[in-house]
């Protein structure tokens, strides 16, 4: 029998990725994000949530797209991400959040590695559902080279 894991579905330009919902909080609707002074261009500031900053990613500028005004389906995606051997609590900004959908873990193929729009170390694999593609993350490889852990809580630190 297939193993079928579970997904976070957003949409990032005119692509649809996939987070293991193993690693979402929460989703939230667009509220201000308190600036960063000499904050690298991906990320947007800080937000507060029930008591807890979050450094707030812009995954456009991650993925090396322009920047977009914000629109009425915006969201703020909170994570724990690994990163560097520990759990940190990140808010990434996508266009839109579309569902939670099961991949069969047998049907998602390996990143192909041609170069061109994304970076495929940061894929962990592309999956499909129908006709579209799925393009999954890798946390902690999309994370790797960013120390965003002295701005985040720890993964627990915040109540559900």
């Amino acid at each position: 029998m297939a193993e079928n894991a579970q997904y976070l579905t957003l949409g990032i330009d005119q692509e649809i990725f996939g987070i293991d919902i193993r690693y979402v909080r929460e989703i939230l609707d667009l509220r201000p994000i308190s600036k960063l002074p000499h904050a690298p261009d991906f990320l947007m500031g800080m937000i507060d949530v029930r008591g807890a900053g979050f450094p707030i990613v812009d995954l456009r500028t991650k993925l090396g797209l322009p920047r977009v005004d914000a629109t009425e389906a915006t969201r703020i995606i909170i994570l724990d991400v690994p990163v560097k051997g520990r759990t940190t609590g990140v808010g990434f900004v996508a266009d839109r959040v579309f569902e939670v959908t099961g991949l069969d873990k047998g049907q998602t193929e390996a990143a192909p590695d041609v170069g061109g729009r994304w970076q495929s170390n940061y894929i962990a694999g592309i999956g499909r559902k129908g006709e579209a593609f799925i393009v999954v993350f890798d946390l902690e490889r999309l994370m790797a080279n960013d120390d965003l852990s002295s701005l985040a809580p720890p993964a627990g630190d915040l109540a559900a």
